[in-house]
């Protein structure tokens, strides 16, 4: 095995472990998994030979596998879930619950500009009641099932 199929299955590794935590939605698209483990494995390769530290090849490769993927709406529901909902149904119910969840919270996602860094902004706290709302209203109507 050539050392840069062994980059590439290490980037795809990470960015698959990412993306089955925290962007669910994105798990099983393997043409974007691909594509970025791919570029990542492409710029850590280029860096190294361009005479970086391992540490600046990280950074630069990092960069491109992760682009756009540190906020995650999964995760803010989820979140929601966890410290709102917590006394309502078992520990091992709260990631389950918080899956069947995040199709109905996607329309409250839509009103926010979703950047990056936006769980600093002071709107995070307006999403983060509006998507309790709307949890809520949801068991309200339908139960935990």
């Amino acid at each position: 095995m050539n050392t840069q199929q062994k980059d590439l299955s290490y980037f795809r590794l990470r960015l698959q472990e990412l993306l089955n935590t925290s962007f669910p939605e994105k798990a099983y698209d393997q043409k974007f998994i691909e594509q970025r483990s791919s570029w990542a494995a492409n710029a850590y390769e280029g860096a190294f030979r361009s005479g970086n530290d391992t540490e600046q090849c990280d950074e630069i490769a990092n960069y491109i596998l992760f682009e756009g993927l540190y906020f995650s709406k999964f995760d803010t529901v989820f979140q929601v879930v966890c410290g709102e909902f917590d006394t309502i149904m078992a520990d091992e119910e709260l990631r389950p619950f918080a899956l069947k969840m995040f199709p109905v919270c996607e329309s409250v996602f839509s009103s926010y500009e979703l950047t990056d860094d936006f769980a600093y902004h002071t709107a995070y706290d307006l999403l983060y009641t509006e998507l309790t709302g709307t949890i809520a209203i949801w068991i309200e109507e339908n139960g935990l099932q």
